[in-house]
């Protein structure tokens, strides 16, 4: 199993050096990629530009891998999008994982001018003209002339893709395209299991090759501190009350937060149940000093090797 890591602090100045220093810290602990959300108008917490702080990343690492967990491709042009993509993987060496979705927020879309009712129109027709684009097919013609994408990426003939997908009719659309998919991070244990095999269905049924990677994204919390425990159980408790749409699922069923033997069961359990050999942790509990969530990912890499 391998294990990645989202960025676990977020501030309004100097976010670049920021999570270029956590980046750092990610690779020297060996994580085996860094990952970036994308969100709109957030205010503090708002990543518009994923890709331009993964190459603030790349700029101080050398070997992690560096992810966006959800490249959000209706409200960009394809093509600018396609270039912006192979930039980035130049200048990383070829360590880019995609990951792509369509957004869900009505606010985004009005405020872009794009219909919500399109978006899932847009993300397959843009994402069908990037890959045309990455395979080094004539993307446009001028005076006779093809034009191609250029530079191409590193990785050939493109990084590789995965879709963020919520929902029956996104899963599907993940698994008619062949793709590997990252489920909402406080789906439960239950629902994890009922989509990851509708999407196996999905696959299937487009003559698809069975995909090998199946990606997990948890929040991970991992002390031998009761107290501290106690406490980041609440955070996420709150977390869960005000910003997820899943508001009924329990902390144990979306989350994992325990000491080390607990955690190391919890996983195993995951990979047992769902195939689970891509595990992304992801941090930025409020009220978490740095220090504690530092010490809980260098207890998970220390765990990494046991449940491999």
């Amino acid at each position: 199993m391998k294990v990645a890591v989202t960025a676990w602090r977020f501030s309004t100045e100097g976010l670049g050096q920021d999570l270029a220093a956590q980046g750092e810290v990610a690779e020297a602990m060996g994580f085996d990629s860094f990952w970036l959300p994308e969100n709109h108008f957030t205010g503090p917490a708002a990543i518009p530009s994923p890709l331009m702080l993964l190459a603030a990343i790349a700029s101080r690492t050398s070997r992690i891998r560096l992810g966006s967990t959800s490249y959000l491709l209706p409200i960009r042009n394809p093509i600018l999008a396609a270039e912006e993509v192979a930039v980035l993987d130049r200048l990383s060496g070829g360590r880019v994982i995609l990951g792509i979705g369509r957004g869900f927020a009505d606010a985004m879309f009005k405020t872009f001018d794009i219909p919500t009712k399109e978006k899932r129109k847009r993300f397959k027709e843009n994402l069908s003209r990037m890959i045309d684009a990455w395979e080094g097919k004539a993307i446009a013609q001028h005076d006779d002339n093809d034009i191609f994408l250029s530079p191409l990426p590193v990785q050939r003939p493109h990084p590789p893709l995965w879709v963020a997908a919520f929902g029956p009719l996104a899963i599907k659309q993940a698994g008619s395209l062949g793709l590997p998919y990252i489920a909402s991070p406080v789906e439960s244990m239950e629902s994890l299991a009922s989509n990851i095999s509708a999407h196996r269905e999905h696959v299937s049924e487009a003559g698809h090759d069975a995909i090998e990677t199946v990606p997990i994204m948890r929040t991970v919390f991992i002390t031998e501190n009761a107290r501290l425990e106690a406490d980041v159980r609440s955070a996420l408790e709150k977390e869960s009350a005000s910003q997820f749409r899943d508001q009924s699922t329990e902390l144990d069923r979306w989350a994992i937060v325990g000491d080390p033997v607990k955690v190391k069961d919890l996983l195993s359990e995951y990979q047992e149940q769902l195939g689970l050999n891509y595990l992304i942790a992801r941090g930025r509990i409020q009220g978490v000093e740095d220090t504690d969530q530092v010490r809980s990912h260098e207890m998970l890499m220390s765990l990494a090797d046991s449940i491999s």
